[in-house]
């Protein structure tokens, strides 16, 4: 990678440093914010819910926008929604204002979960582009870990008022904001939005500049229309889109994240309180996918979700059945918990997010990638109100059992369906599902 593709890299992932910070930074505030302006348990589910909903606005527009006016625009907007939710929910002074600012930093989220592996996808040598968009998922992780231990660090040593503390849990945001606001200026727009859009100087100019060799017209098959991905062509990829982002929603991390801190709180790890549990999981899932970076590029997108699903379909299985034989406090519960973090981190964590920037077609991949967000986050929602209540009413070992059955659909469904794309430019895996829809009537196919 050339030094200005990897300065690019750094400044797209604060994307999804801040993606992952807002939406882990309410675990500490929550409480503080609850005290301090004497939520209502009706109030607080709104305000903890403000920002998925504004996630899901997000999402609704921005495929459209992006496709529209180009990616960087779009990444323009949601560093500067950012940076004016952390901002508006420090200094809140009514609880209104702050569900306000709670939910502009929800849109950010929406945009970035589509713009930052999109950008990424687009940008990146053919090569390299699993580690590159990979990368998006670890600068997610990372700005969890931050979260966590910058609640932490406020609450033991923070000079603010007891019940101030929560105002700079959210402020610590707006730190990484500002760098990607200003960094922004300093990225080129897609070439591939360019060379969608006619300007064929400029994309000469980026991707000399990136490495970007590889770059080619898109397959005319391609005219732009959403409809498009219903079409006998690309509806295999539509459908992985879809089940992609589900299953990994399925897969029960919500469970792990409601659940592994009070698990490890009680197996006697020297662990003495929440936010140290919290900050464990925190550091166990940012070195997991490091794997994935490692790996992605070189054993490919299709080795690691089978291996992936497989080995989550497993340690969910073991994790039910030590909470079954009520085995809870000893050290082989969390090493099953830990082997689920694993698999979890480096295939169905990440690779939804790489598929998703890979297998639709160049002249509708923003808007494609908008339906695949918008079920992730859909889902997110329903499974994390669900889990709570599964956990409560089937206990947690069906729970855990329920979630190992969608890991194993998972399994089966990447096993049928998915081709492998590692190595290989956009353009070519645009053409390898016309290709391959020609050869159905054969029963022939060929991987891209």
């Amino acid at each position: 990678m050339s030094s200005k593709f990897i300065i690019i890299l750094c400044i797209v992932s604060l994307g999804g440093l801040l993606f992952g910070f807002d939406m882990a930074v309410i675990a500490g505030a929550l409480p503080l914010v609850k005290e301090y302006f004497g939520l209502s348990p009706i109030q607080e589910g709104v305000f903890v819910s403000s920002a998925l909903i504004g996630c899901i606005i997000g999402v609704l527009f921005t495929g459209s926008l992006t496709d529209k006016y180009g990616r960087k625009p779009a990444f323009t907007l949601a560093s500067l929604l950012f940076l004016l939710s952390a901002i508006g929910c420090g200094f809140s002074s009514t609880y209104t204002l702050l569900l306000l600012s709670r939910s502009i930093g929800g849109l950010g989220v929406g945009m970035a979960s589509i713009v930052v592996p999109l950008y990424l996808a687009e940008i990146s040598p053919s090569k390299f582009r699993g580690r590159s968009v990979t990368c998006y998922q670890l600068a997610i992780t990372f700005g969890i870990l931050i979260a966590y231990m910058s609640n932490y660090l406020l609450l033991q040593y923070g000079s603010m008022q007891q019940n101030e503390l929560w105002r700079g849990m959210f402020l610590v945001g707006a730190i990484p904001a500002l760098l990607l606001c200003i960094g922004i200026f300093f990225i080129p727009e897609s070439p591939r939005w360019l060379s969608k859009n006619g300007r064929t100087a400029e994309v000469a100019e980026i991707s000399a500049s990136l490495g970007l060799l590889d770059l080619q017209d898109s397959p005319s098959a391609s005219k732009g229309h959403i409809s498009t991905l219903f079409s006998p062509i690309y509806r295999r990829a539509f459908l992985l889109g879809l089940f992609l982002p589900l299953f990994s929603q399925l897969s029960g991390i919500n469970a792990i994240v409601y659940y592994g801190p009070s698990i490890l709180l009680e197996s006697g790890i020297s662990l003495n309180s929440s936010y140290h549990a919290q900050i464990f999981f925190g550091v166990a899932n940012v070195l997991f996918t490091f794997f994935a970076i490692w790996k992605v590029d070189n054993w490919g997108r299709r080795p690691l979700y089978i291996i992936g699903t497989l080995g989550a379909s497993i340690s969910l299985l073991v994790t039910g059945y030590f909470f079954h034989q009520e085995h809870t406090n000893n050290i082989a519960l969390i090493v099953s918990i830990l082997l689920f973090l694993f698999f979890f981190a480096f295939s169905i964590g990440p690779l939804k997010f790489v598929v998703a920037a890979e297998i639709f077609p160049n002249a509708i991949r923003a808007r494609a990638m908008g339906i695949s967000i918008m079920v992730m986050w859909i889902s997110d929602a329903i499974v994390g109100q669900l889990t709570p209540i599964l956990l409560a009413s089937w206990g947690a070992s069906y729970t855990f059992w329920l979630f190992a059955f969608f890991c194993a659909l998972a399994f089966v469904i990447v096993l049928m369906y998915l081709p492998e794309t590692k190595g290989k430019p956009l353009e070519d895996i645009e053409k390898y599902w016309i290709e391959k829809s020609r050869q159905t009537s054969t029963g022939q196919g060929s991987n891209p």
